[in-house]
């Protein structure tokens, strides 16, 4: 089924507050770790730190083969690190797997 331009342009909108909330959600992991953007670009491997700071702003999003380096860098379980983005990248799937968003 075709989505209407109104439901397309909702569903950017949507999609942009999500990543957003994301975005909050790693930025509060961090600070509760006492790390700063640069410190934490470094545990990811990562030249610049002002990657970090995209995606903290909600302009980026973790690319998925770097879930699990972000979640050692952030002292998670990994899994637990990825079913939590997925709630906030991808809440379709997340729902279809998992139920609702919490």
């Amino acid at each position: 089924m075709l989505l209407s331009v109104v439901e397309q342009q909702s569903g950017v909108k949507d999609s942009a507050e999500l990543r957003r909330q994301a975005g909050a959600w790693l930025r509060a992991r961090r600070c509760e770790l006492g790390l700063s953007q640069r410190e934490l670009a470094k545990r990811v491997n990562m030249d610049y730190y002002t990657f970090v700071s995209q995606i903290e702003a909600g302009r980026g999003r973790v690319p998925a083969d770097r879930l699990q380096d972000w979640a050692e860098a952030l002292e998670m379980n990994s899994r637990e690190f990825a079913i939590k983005l997925m709630q906030y990248y991808d809440p379709f799937t997340y729902a279809l797997v998992f139920g609702k968003f919490e």
